[in-house]
């Protein structure tokens, strides 16, 4: 597996990610106005996955700070966003993204690492390491797994 980054095939990723949970909001809209000029100003981090030659999958992360939009938990890294393509599951790419963004924020001076997974993703984060905190995230309606 290799990690890269690609615009145009990010939100390609991005839009597939966002069908899959039925959210309504225009993507391409999310990814120029907000994920792109964040990124670019060193706020969060995006990395794609390849696997076998193709772009299956995208993590996005970041370390909380005052100055960006989301600041959940101050000096925590937080892993945003993760997606791995239906065709590629099960077969290590999440587990492999999973594994760089906690590396780069363990590297980058995290307190700690967090994630706020909707219902479908909890045993995922579980099965890489993360465990029920005490606390919960009223804005997004879930727990807070911690590692």
């Amino acid at each position: 597996m290799k990690i890269h980054f690609d615009k145009q095939v990010f939100k390609t990723l991005f839009k597939q990610y966002y069908a899959e949970l039925d959210c309504p909001d225009d993507t391409a809209h999310l990814v120029e106005e907000y994920i792109i000029p964040d990124m670019l100003a060193g706020l969060l981090r995006v990395e794609l996955a390849e696997l076998d030659g193709q772009t299956v999958g995208f993590v996005i992360y970041q370390i909380d700070d005052i100055d960006n939009e989301w600041n959940f938990k101050e000096g925590f890294g937080d892993v945003r966003e993760i997606y791995v393509a239906p065709s590629a599951r099960r077969k290590g790419v999440g587990r492999f993204l999973m594994n760089r963004a906690e590396n780069e924020l363990t590297a980058a001076g995290a307190k700690g690492i967090y994630c706020l997974p909707c219902d479908a993703a909890t045993p995922f984060f579980k099965a890489c390491g993360y465990a029920e905190s005490d606390e919960y995230c009223d804005e997004l309606d879930c727990p807070v797994l911690i590692k």
